[in-house]
């Protein structure tokens, strides 16, 4: 199921996260609990940064910078993609 692929994602991809800030590492598990409850349209940049609990760490600009901008933030949630459909 997409929980359990989270699950494993959260639980298998320390390092992944290990690469990111705190606020950054909340935003990608955010991203990871909508995908659970909601499936892939969750990914959907910059339209689920617009949302709440995402939307709570400041605009679409704010966010990116928490990457270190847009195309890092991109690298970010494409590789979390990656990770949950190779688990």
């Amino acid at each position: 199921t997409r929980r359990e692929r989270a699950d494993r994602v959260k639980k298998e991809s320390r390092l992944f996260f290990e690469k990111y800030g705190s606020e950054a590492k909340n935003i990608l598990n955010e991203l990871l609990e909508k995908y659970a409850d909601h499936g892939t349209a969750q990914f959907v940049i910059p339209d689920v940064l617009k949302v709440p609990p995402i939307s709570e760490h400041g605009n679409v600009v704010e966010i990116a910078k928490c990457f270190g901008g847009p195309e890092k933030l991109r690298e970010a949630v494409n590789e979390l993609q990656t990770l949950l459909y190779a688990a």
